[in-house]
């Protein structure tokens, strides 16, 4: 992830430019100076400390001296920080301060790209050669970064420095101008698959050449895979960080034990349909008639290896077997680019919004809508969020659709996708993760079922309106829906009187509608019988947005034209208490502290 860090409004335009170039970048704007930002923070220096010992790459649009300041207290080892890159305010000049060779320096490159920044870059071996040594292509692993540091300096001199290709497409290194040639003395850059197994001189680097094809049987401990392919690369004395992608039938892409292997490894897991793997059946060494019988192709392991690796591929190790599992792996010597092999498992994220207001969003709802590539939903709510999904896929639906918008976000994550369904409040209080779910268990559908799904909370109308006039369900409540269009309004008047006996705070969503006004009346009836009319309501509209207002009234003077489908009724109970106090209103529900501190004295 990327953090942009905004201290001033005039900065915020710049920032979305960059979110709109960056992937995963998200904008952190300072509390009362900046609107519209993704995440909030009150205070700079501690805020910058914390992205930077997460991990996360700073982008800061302000002076040098405030990130130096800032972040000088945790500054421990240039091997481990993050990227921290100073950014002019009218992008005229972008200064790589931290993690050059971590990423930073290619950070900077894009900035420059993306504004026509100078990019002010003294990290020598990029400056001079255009080349960093510890930080070689994406895919690329260094075994013995240490010795990075050597070659550099050599290369800085012009002196000639040996390189030993085994594999690997080195184009990168052939235009860094530095002089490379394979019969120069002294140590060499060994590009190689193989494994470092003693210390050496040499610079070894590992190309992304190795396809590793895995299956398993249903729910396989994930140790024990890992464990087979550990073995299988430490006798063929391959390494690991050769490996570009974990392969698989499309029939494993929900298995647990296949995903945290290529976790463990740090790359992507890719799978092949079963007609593709029996393509490449006159190249396996190991046919199946069992395996073809249970799943139509001869082979998985070597099969989904071979198809990743590409007809220059051929098979370096032959299937590998434990108790329950399978690997194998295919070598292609001219790189294998994980991007473009087979298809991802795809991904549902279910996320709540919030009432609208961008400060009660949570950055993991931002970070999910950031990495979508896909968002479905209600037009109004995509449009609250319209700055996190610009230039993203939107499919938009009518308020009453919410069973189609659902099957559309799981037939697009189904088909592979990175997915966001939005929904405002939380995604799991009358919104859509439970229908979700529902039609997930009621149709048992072979490619929903892979699919990654997640849930992200959201604050709640209940939360948000309880927040702004106060207290009122800080002890026992509940929630009724006062919508009759799924439930049965015989239903709804049984809970309701339950919670007008268990003296529950109560709080209505869908309270009326054009054409449903009854049932908060009859509601109030209720709740009167058992409570009188003199406890507080709380009606709340339009919360975090334009037009927000928040009113109390007696619980005797409720009635529906006091309420829309904007509204959310918070209804005290017996106990909940209405005062004021510096010029404001506010309502509480005490939970019994009063008694409690009178018992102790």
């Amino acid at each position: 992830m990327t953090a942009i860090l905004v201290l001033d409004q005039g900065a915020l335009e710049l920032a979305k430019t960059l979110k709109q170039n960056l992937d995963g970048a998200r904008i952190h704007g300072l509390s009362h100076r900046v609107e519209g930002a993704d995440e909030i923070f009150t205070d700079t220096a501690p805020h910058l400390r914390r992205l930077f010992q997460s991990g996360e790459a700073i982008i800061g649009i302000c002076a040098t001296g405030i990130l130096v300041r800032a972040l000088a207290p945790v500054l421990i080892s240039k091997e481990s920080e993050p990227p921290v890159l100073a950014l002019a305010g009218d992008g005229s000049v972008v200064v790589p301060l931290l993690g050059g060779h971590n990423g930073g320096n290619r950070l900077a490159a894009a900035i420059a790209k993306i504004t026509g920044a100078t990019n002010a870059m003294t990290t020598a071996g990029d400056v001079l050669l255009g080349v960093a040594l510890d930080e070689p292509p994406k895919g690329w692993s260094v075994a013995n970064r240490a010795n990075a540091k050597g070659f550099t300096a050599r290369m800085l001199v012009g002196e000639s420095v040996r390189l030993d290709v085994q594999c690997g497409d080195v184009g990168w290194l052939a235009e860094s101008g530095a002089i490379l040639k394979p019969d120069a003395g002294g140590p060499a850059i060994r590009i190689t698959a193989d494994a470092l197994t003693a210390p050496t001189d040499d610079l070894v680097l590992h190309p992304p050449v190795l396809a590793l094809g895995v299956g398993c049987e249903r729910d396989c401990d994930p140790i024990e895979l890992k464990e087979l392919v550990e073995q299988t690369l430490l006798e063929a004395g391959l390494s690991k960080k050769a490996v570009a992608v974990v392969v698989s039938l499309d029939l494993k892409m929900d298995e647990p034990a296949v995903h945290a292997l290529a976790a463990s490894l740090g790359v992507a897991t890719k799978f092949f349909t079963a007609e593709q793997l029996e393509a490449e059946f006159p190249r396996l060494a190991n046919p199946s008639d069992v395996v073809f019988a249970e799943v139509g192709c001869h082979g998985v392991s070597e099969g989904a290896a071979l198809a990743a690796a590409g007809a220059r591929g051929s098979l370096r190790i032959e299937k590998k077997r434990s108790k329950r599992a399978t690997c194998a792996l295919a070598y292609n010597a001219g790189e294998i680019d994980a991007d473009s092999v087979g298809r991802s498992r795809g991904r549902l994220s279910i996320v709540g919004i919030g009432p609208g207001s961008d400060t009660w969003r949570t950055p993991e709802a931002s970070a999910q809508l950031a990495e979508a590539s896909d968002v479905v939903g209600y037009g109004l709510y995509l449009d609250l969020v319209s700055d996190l999904i610009a230039g993203k896929e939107r499919h938009v639906s009518e308020l009453a659709q919410e069973e189609d918008r659902v099957r559309r976000a799981l037939d697009l994550a189904g088909e592979g996708r990175n997915v966001a369904l939005v929904c405002s409040g939380d995604a799991g209080i009358y919104a859509l993760a439970t229908l979700a779910f529902e039609l997930m268990d009621r149709e048992d559908r072979i490619e929903w079922n892979a699919t990654e799904v997640s849930v992200t909370p959201g604050v709640s109308a209940l939360q948000a309106a309880a927040a702004r006039i106060g207290a009122p369900i800080g002890h026992d409540f509940c929630t009724i829906s006062l919508s009759d269009l799924l439930t049965p309004f015989s239903e709804i008047e049984r809970r309701l009187h339950a919670a007008a006996d268990g003296d529950f705070v109560v709080a209505f969503y869908n309270p009326v509608s054009k054409r449903r006004r009854t049932q908060l009346a009859r509601a109030q009836e209720i709740l009167v019988a058992k409570r009188g009319p003199d406890a507080p309501v709380v009606l709340a509209r339009n919360l975090g947005r334009d037009g927000e207002t928040i009113d109390v009234i007696r619980l005797g003077d409720l009635t529906p034209d006091h309420a829309d489908m904007l509204t959310m009724v918070l209804v005290g109970n017996s106990q909940s208490r209405l005062i004021k106090r510096g010029g404001r209103q506010w309502v509480y529900t005490p939970r019994g502290y009063a008694a409690k501190m009178n018992q102790d004295i």
